[in-house]
């Protein structure tokens, strides 16, 4: 009989995942497995061997996706936009950086630590007090996730308590993230000014520039964006999930039943946070250098594409989308970088007026309209025969 029961729970947890999903995390498995196969079991000289760039171009493309994945999480299920996500992205990112700055293993002629560069040059002769315990690897990637958190928090209670939605909370969060890419640019605080925390050389001991340390954080990467993917699936469609939509459909009406919307959208917008800063952790190892520009509101935008394109509540197709856009964005990179805005604004408006669903929606419409149309012409056919 336990048996019986242990097999009923388990069938009713892959239940909550739809076969697009599982798609995807069975895709995802297969690039891990047929990337880490060719790049490390083949030598450098051999034709379809992946060098380590590739990895950490990979990587990052799966951070951008588990971005967007959270963004999905609270537009899509809570009704929250938010054009300033990317500031949660930002801040974990920092928060390694800092971390990946004390890892800086060079010393002068006497035997001392050398500063970071931007230290030196403005004639610190210590760390700034906000900088202390970041040297630890364990402490920096807990505070990825607690620091988006609390901004998430404190940024959420105040706005939600005010009861701005919709485009209202979509420009103050516009405004937040501009005001963090203010403050991380000014060389007083500490946070290496417009040009940022640059020239990375370890991680846990291992040197950035070896090929298996960048395995790992392609691995941990593609983990971090299954893991994402699979709690946030379970999160929307448990009762916590279940009232998010209500909430988000009915809010007056779920307050007078005795619920506080308020908590449960705060509740999901510290979730979301917490995703988006560990994305942001994975990914500035991998790129090299963390700056104000992760603040960007241009950041939070394509971010926002990403959700538009691939399709919002769909989550795997959320991150879908942010694939597909990220390769479009190398192309353009090295073949007509101009064009890359054109490309966006044009990828917008086919999204919000041609593909409202986004791809994951369109493509069973188009597979119904097919069967549709093949239907009619049997149906015509059949009565043309004699």
């Amino acid at each position: 009989m336990k048996h019986y029961s242990g097999q009923f729970n388990r069938q009713k947890l892959l239940d909550r995942f739809t076969r697009g999903g599982k798609f995807f995390l069975a895709a995802l498995l297969s690039t891990v497995l047929i990337v880490s196969a060719l790049g490390l079991a083949l030598p450098a000289g051999a034709l379809m061997h992946v060098p380590s760039s590739a990895m950490s171009v990979l990587g990052r493309i799966f951070c951008l996706a588990l971005l967007a994945l959270s963004l999905d999480l609270i537009w899509s299920y809570s009704g929250i936009f938010s054009l300033g996500h990317g500031a949660f992205f930002g801040l974990g990112g920092y928060v390694m950086g800092m971390h990946l700055i004390h890892q800086i293993d060079e010393m002068d002629v006497n035997g001392q630590s050398v500063l970071a560069d931007f230290m030196a040059f403005q004639n610190w002769t210590a760390l700034p007090w906000h900088w202390f315990g970041f040297d630890n690897l364990g402490l920096a990637i807990i505070a990825s996730l607690a620091l988006p958190a609390a901004l998430a928090a404190i940024f959420g209670w105040l706005v939600f308590r005010s009861q701005l939605s919709g485009v209202y909370f979509a420009m103050v969060s516009l405004l937040l993230t501009s005001t963090l890419m203010f403050t991380f640019s000014r060389n007083e605080m500490g946070f290496g000014g417009a040009e940022g925390l640059t020239g990375f050389q370890s991680l846990a001991g291992f040197s950035l520039s070896f090929g298996g340390a960048r395995w790992v954080l392609f691995v941990s990467s593609a983990l971090a964006l299954a893991m994402g993917y699979i709690g946030c699936r379970l999160i929307v469609t448990s009762r916590f999930g279940r009232l998010l939509v209500r909430i988000r459909d009915h809010e007056e009406k779920s307050g007078k039943l005795g619920y506080r919307p308020r908590l449960f959208k705060l509740a999901a917008f510290i979730l979301a946070a917490m995703f988006a800063g560990l994305a942001g952790a994975l990914y500035v190892p991998q790129a090299g250098t963390i700056g104000p520009g992760a603040f960007a509101p241009s950041v939070s935008i394509e971010v926002a594409i990403c959700v538009a394109l691939g399709g919002r509540g769909s989550l795997f197709g959320t991150a879908i989308g942010a694939i597909i856009l990220s390769f479009a964005k190398l192309f353009f990179a090295g073949v007509w970088p101009a064009g890359w805005m054109y490309f966006l604004g044009s990828l917008c408006v086919i999204a919000t007026l041609i593909l409202p669903k986004g791809l994951v929606g369109t493509v069973p419409m188009i597979a119904a309209l097919k069967f549709y149309l093949l239907a009619k012409i049997e149906n015509l056919l059949g009565r043309n025969s004699p």
